[in-house]
């Protein structure tokens, strides 16, 4: 017999609770809130660091453990912006949504700089266009 707890939906509800809790940042020792639009936090939104703990989205399965520091955004067409990580351990590079929360969203200078020099490459080679 089926019970309501064996459909994805049911699945999907108890990890939006137990995934979706605050934590300290690791980095920076920061208290961070969870996300009150039902997204899950998975960095730190005001040093965008975060741990390596997934092998896939929302495992937990990684042994590493090894803080993944922030090294460029980019923009997804469907996921929006997104932080590039790399692991300190073991160097793989993983990418995490952009906290948009309106209260607790990721901290705007920390993102504008981490894209500082991809502003700066992306405005240098517009203007090499714009020269030829």
């Amino acid at each position: 017999m089926k019970t309501p707890f064996d459909s994805p939906r049911s699945s999907t509800i108890s990890r939006r609770t137990t995934e979706n809790t605050g934590f300290t940042c690791a980095y920076c020792g920061r208290a961070v809130v969870a996300l009150a639009n039902g997204g899950y936090r998975n960095h730190c939104p005001y040093c965008l660091h975060s741990l390596h703990v997934d092998i896939s989205a929302g495992d937990r399965a990684n042994d590493c453990r090894a803080l993944m520091r922030p090294v460029a955004v980019e923009h997804h067409s469907a996921k929006g912006y997104m932080i590039v990580h790399q692991c300190t351990g073991c160097g793989t590079y993983g990418r995490n949504r952009m906290a948009d929360d309106p209260h607790h969203g990721d901290d705007l200078d920390s993102v504008l700089a981490l894209m500082h020099p991809a502003v700066r490459d992306h405005e240098a080679a517009h203007r090499r266009r714009r020269n030829l």
